[in-house]
């Protein structure tokens, strides 16, 4: 049984996880942090980031890579478009998530609400969260509010690594009380919510619900 190696709450590890349900595919969770892993986590993530996988005795790093490796050796189903343009956009959207909305995200809001007061004793920069909500934000969701039009989903006709690369991150701000405005973004309020309400999300944010509940 493949494993996914890295904390639940981390929006990589996360949509790692999501893809694996969506394929149907089981796992094992080994939920390491990467700032105190030992040196078998090392050469798997030779970035210390995570997640890692494993499967067999074939190990894997960054949550790309790996969504990448299980739709070619579990097609079905398809979680990456057909149409090359199409697969194109796909990747697009995934990398506007990893290198553009995680930003936002993580550092400026969910480091400063959770990691650095729980893990390394630092106070919120309330002035940066406030920056990040009001100024950083909006127009990320401007343009996906845009972008979603009249579909369901961000690209074609059926889920795809578009919609899990950028909704992981919507977990994240859920978990610090950040939520998508339906009135100035009523699309994008909508097809976060349809996402997270699919079972591959659904049990993983009440999974880590509790977590943020008792903070």
């Amino acid at each position: 049984m493949p494993t996914v190696y890295g904390a639940s709450v981390s929006p990589f590890v996360r949509k790692v996880r999501a893809f694996l349900a969506e394929k149907n595919i089981p796992y094992e969770l080994d939920p390491v942090v990467p700032f105190a892993a030992g040196p078998e986590f090392k050469k798997m993530s030779p970035l210390s980031r995570i997640p890692a996988f494993r499967d067999g005795d074939r190990t894997l790093a960054d949550s790309s890579v790996i969504c990448a490796y299980i739709e070619r050796i579990h097609p079905n189903p398809a979680l990456y478009p057909s149409d090359p343009y199409e697969y194109a956009r796909a990747l697009w959207f995934e990398e506007y998530a990893d290198g553009g909305l995680v930003t936002v995200t993580g550092p400026k809001i969910f480091f400063q609400k959770v990691v650095g007061p729980r893990f390394f004793n630092r106070p919120t920069d309330e002035e940066m969260v406030r920056t990040a909500i009001d100024e950083e934000l909006p127009p990320m969701f401007d343009y996906l509010e845009g972008e979603l039009r009249d579909g369901q989903f961000l690209v074609g006709n059926a889920l795809s690594i578009a919609d899990l690369g950028i909704c992981t991150h919507f977990v994240n701000l859920r978990h610090v009380g950040v939520s998508v405005d339906p009135k100035r973004w009523p699309k994008l309020a909508a097809y976060v919510a349809r996402i997270h309400a699919r079972p591959s999300f659904k049990a993983l944010i009440e999974e880590e619900a509790p977590i943020f509940a008792a903070a």
